[in-house]
């Protein structure tokens, strides 16, 4: 299961050249169709496979080398320019084989509408699913200028389709005043500006459950992730995000899938962020696939 016309022939370091001896399956969401602002993130994908020549496969936060996980590189879906309900249905599409196939589903970015699909073919397989939102942004309006298909808008698409009380988000320091109280009211869990400590007390009330996580890479402050579509000055260190994945890593959370959006490489010509991305998929592959 490769997408053979749109692959660039570069694979994520380490990958496993075979889909059906594979635990986990690493794919590219190349859209950015619904930005707000600065368009990119479809070319984050091959830059975090490209960059990822200059990781080390030993991990010694994890004590886990990449050669102990067999993960397969499936590429890019070739999703049609410019239409996103037609990308959003292709990608349900592929992750539903995914989890049929019993494999776990890691994908990269691309803009953070491209996850609401993936949450949704996850759920299926997981009624009693649990998302875990790492952002610098709450993604809680129910459109943005008229749209409903935008990159503002996965988290509130997810909240109401698992229900507001199975969804935490971390790290939110900007949205509008609605989108707070929205939350609120709805019983949602959000932890502003901080990511770490709130996560480590709330691990302990998702032991077992299966559990989603998805990255906008924007968490962290701009100092640390410039490459990103909508940068938010204020925002984590690399440091306490990479501790974040190990705190998941180490609890009795079932990460049954997880994705890293937003990485828009043309911002960033020293490619700090794509380097930081190609990181911290490395720590999640070995963290979160047993």
């Amino acid at each position: 299961m490769r997408f053979d016309e749109a692959y660039s022939g570069k694979v994520f370091i380490k990958s496993h050249p075979n889909f059906e001896e594979s635990q986990a399956v690493l794919y590219g969401m190349p859209m950015d169709w619904t930005v707000s602002y600065r368009p990119g993130s479809r070319f984050g994908p091959n830059r975090i496979r490209e960059v990822s020549i200059g990781l080390e496969e030993y991990s010694v936060y994890l004590d886990r080398e990449l050669e102990d996980v067999k993960f397969y590189d499936a590429g890019d879906i070739p999703l049609p320019f410019g239409n996103p309900q037609r990308s959003i249905d292709m990608i349900e599409d592929f992750v539903g084989k995914v989890l049929e196939a019993g494999k776990f589903p890691l994908g990269m970015g691309g803009e953070h509408l491209v996850s609401w699909p993936v949450m949704k073919a996850v759920y299926k397989k997981h009624p009693d699913l649990a998302v875990i939102h790492m952002d610098a942004h709450t993604d809680l309006r129910e459109q943005y200028e008229g749209e409903p298909l935008s990159h503002s808008t996965p988290i509130r698409k997810v909240a109401e389709l698992i229900g507001p009380k199975n969804v935490y988000s971390f790290g939110i320091r900007s949205g509008m005043k609605e989108e707070f109280e929205w939350a609120k009211e709805a019983g949602m869990h959000i932890s502003k500006f901080e990511v770490l400590e709130p996560l480590k007390e709330i691990l302990p009330t998702l032991a077992g459950r299966p559990v989603y996580v998805t990255i906008d890479i924007d968490v962290l402050d701009p100092a640390h992730a410039p490459g990103t579509g909508t940068v938010d000055a204020g925002g984590i260190t690399s440091k306490e995000l990479l501790a974040s994945i190990h705190a998941i890593a180490k609890s009795d959370v079932n990460v049954i899938g997880a994705d890293l959006v937003e990485v828009a490489p043309v911002y960033d010509h020293s490619e700090q962020t794509a380097n930081t991305a190609s990181k911290l998929i490395r720590e999640m592959i070995l963290g979160w696939i047993k």
